[in-house]
């Protein structure tokens, strides 16, 4: 018996190519396999078959945020939910896939490595209609994405193996092996630099964006895909040896230079249908060709239905209140002045919160004078709902109120607060305005560069970023606070209270993004997510009285948590291939 056809990922690196659009132009070998010959002396189906490499991409969709310590989910009311198996069950290596917020993406990145080196052997000789600057263009978009597929999958499982050749169908994939990530990182930066080789133009490879081409690969994201990957690699969970902090730094302030030194930008403006300059940036389309959005590098999800999903249960037509956002996610908003409202809880239970007296924090007035991405993000009790009215209607949390809590009912909130992130006020069953999640933006590239600078050296030393412009760690920060609206960190931090200064600071900027998800992973902070809690609020008379009470500890905490598992079958079948166990820790 041949067992090579029963390997799932590398049956994935061997499988007979299929393109429905141009079969009838397909030449076949002798042995029935279908050639590239038909493809690649046509301009429309290298084209199409282009197209095909970007099918395999993930979008960053918001439910991610209900398995980190940002929210519960009130699905989790549900029997048999995903939440349900995060929260108190558990998962397995069988049922991960059902479970996770993206199933088993193995098989699917490795389609996409495979299509796109396909595409990278035939392209050289490809006879289709195309200038010399086109098909360089083409080459350098399948580099981006295989980098792009790789760093997904090594963000999710650690060791993965590396195919950068069409192997074909008589390969010996005996010999195949994990390789380590220090290898898989180097892989991803040499795709990334190989795009970057080719020439900067319009019908090429870009820096811009022309008309039906959102959603391509360019070279701003050749950089973010650099730096994120680097990034990871010398982080406690990824870290083997191969780089250095010093590496990072060099990646990523490259990457912050030239995004600043080819338009990018932080978005600076406030509309009328948002609180501040944050929250509109999320209500904004980043599918402008950067005529208005010059934050936004890459994003391939489509518009948020916030309102009907992750919704009030006053909103006409609301499904689901859905992502609700926790406790300790409202404590880790500073005060307005920059100081922690919260330093830490005295129990276990996070129940009793140390207050930070010198913060003006009043517990008894919990949401004034906070950080303005709170208001931009959170729907709390007293939040306004409507901004185009004189009384705008306050959101009641409150027992008793319009959107109160109700734990058993999966239309409202389980924690006392509500999502408000890429929420339009406007948006309704007639008609949505929400907002758009995205991939990278130029807010990352900062806080990237801010973190290899820190690490790599102190808070406050300035960095030659390039083009005579410098910055050190904390101005990085204080770049993405400025445009929040907060002061700047102050100087002199220890490099340990830098850290939990910027740790928090990713938190906040980027909730409900998809971030914190594999931050705390990388960082090897997991444990994080085991306590959560909420806030019960009774009116006395017109009088709030807040409570805080906490959910049973979540059982999906242990490092074992920290990579994704293979499939039970494919563990199996690449043992009895190798000899090797190619398992995560953990998963049994």
């Amino acid at each position: 018996m041949n067992m090579k056809k029963y390997i799932s990922f590398l049956a994935v690196l061997a499988f007979t190519f299929s393109f429905t659009s141009c079969n009838d132009m397909l030449d076949l070998d002798n042995d029935g396999h279908i050639t590239m010959k038909g493809v690649f002396s046509d301009r429309n189906n290298t084209m199409g078959y282009l197209n095909s490499c970007y099918n395999y991409r993930n979008g960053m969709g918001l439910d991610i945020a209900s398995l980190t310590d940002e929210a519960v989910d009130s699905r989790s009311l549900n029997a048999g939910s995903n939440y349900q198996y995060w929260y108190n069950t558990g998962l397995t290596m069988d049922n991960f896939g059902a479970y996770s917020f993206d199933g088993q993406p193995w098989t699917k990145f490795y389609e996409g490595i495979r299509k796109c080196n396909v595409f990278l052997a035939n392209i050289p000789t490809a006879t289709a209609f195309g200038t010399d600057t086109e098909k360089a263009g083409w080459k350098a978009q399948a580099y981006v994405l295989r980098a792009f597929y790789y760093l997904e999958l090594f963000k999710r499982y650690g060791q993965i193996p590396l195919a950068t050749n069409d192997f074909g169908t008589n390969y010996d994939y005996t010999k195949a092996k994990k390789a380590k990530v220090g290898d898989v990182v180097r892989q991803i930066l040499a795709d990334c630099d190989s795009a970057l080789k080719v020439k900067d133009a319009d019908d090429g490879f870009s820096w811009n964006i022309r008309d039906n081409q959102n959603g391509v690969m360019t070279r701003a994201v050749a950089y973010a895909v650099k730096s994120e990957a680097i990034l990871f690699a010398v982080s406690p969970l990824f870290d083997d040896g191969t780089y250095t902090w010093k590496d990072a730094l060099n990646i990523t302030k490259d990457a912050l230079y030239q995004c600043l030194t080819h338009g990018y930008s932080l978005w600076t403006v406030a509309s009328p249908n948002a609180q501040n300059a944050y929250a509109s940036y999320f209500l904004a389309t980043p599918y402008d060709k950067r005529n208005t959005d010059k934050e936004t590098i890459y994003a391939i999800d489509g518009q948020q239905s916030v309102w009907s999903w992750f919704g009030l249960p006053t909103n006409d037509g609301a499904q689901e209140a859905g992502i609700c956002p926790s406790q300790e996610l409202v404590d880790s908003y500073e005060m307005s002045n920059g100081q922690a409202p919260v330093l830490g809880y005295s129990d276990a239970e996070h129940l009793h919160p140390i207050i930070n007296q010198s913060s003006g924090y009043n517990p008894e007035n919990p949401y004034a004078n906070r950080d303005p991405r709170f208001y931009a993000s959170v729907y709390y009790n007293g939040a306004l709902r409507y901004l185009d009215q004189p009384d705008g209607r306050e959101v009641q949390t409150c027992e008793g109120g319009a959107e109160g809590i109700d734990r058993s009912s999966v239309t409202h909130t389980q924690t006392g607060y509500y999502l408000r992130k890429f929420n339009d006020y406007r948006s309704s069953k007639y008609s949505n305005y929400d907002g758009y999640n995205r991939i990278f933006r130029l807010a990352e590239l900062y806080m990237n560069f801010a973190e290899a600078a820190y690490e790599a050296g102190d808070p406050d030393t300035k960095v030659n970023i390039g083009g005579g412009m410098s910055l050190s760690a904390r101005d990085a920060v204080d770049a993405i606070r400025e445009r929040a609206g907060m002061p700047d960190l102050p100087s002199g931090l220890s490099k340990s209270d830098f850290e939990k200064r910027y740790r928090n600071e990713r938190r906040i900027e980027f909730a409900f993004e998809g971030k914190r998800y594999f931050d705390v992973r990388r960082w090897k902070t997991l444990d994080n997510f085991k306590v959560i809690t909420g806030m019960d609020i009774k009116m006395n008379g017109n009088t709030p009285v807040y409570k805080r009470f906490n959910f049973d500890d979540r059982v999906t905490t242990t490092d074992k948590y920290l990579l994704y598992p293979l499939e039970r079958s494919e563990v199996t079948k690449m043992f009895n291939f190798t000899g090797q166990d190619w398992q995560n820790p953990g998963w049994k």
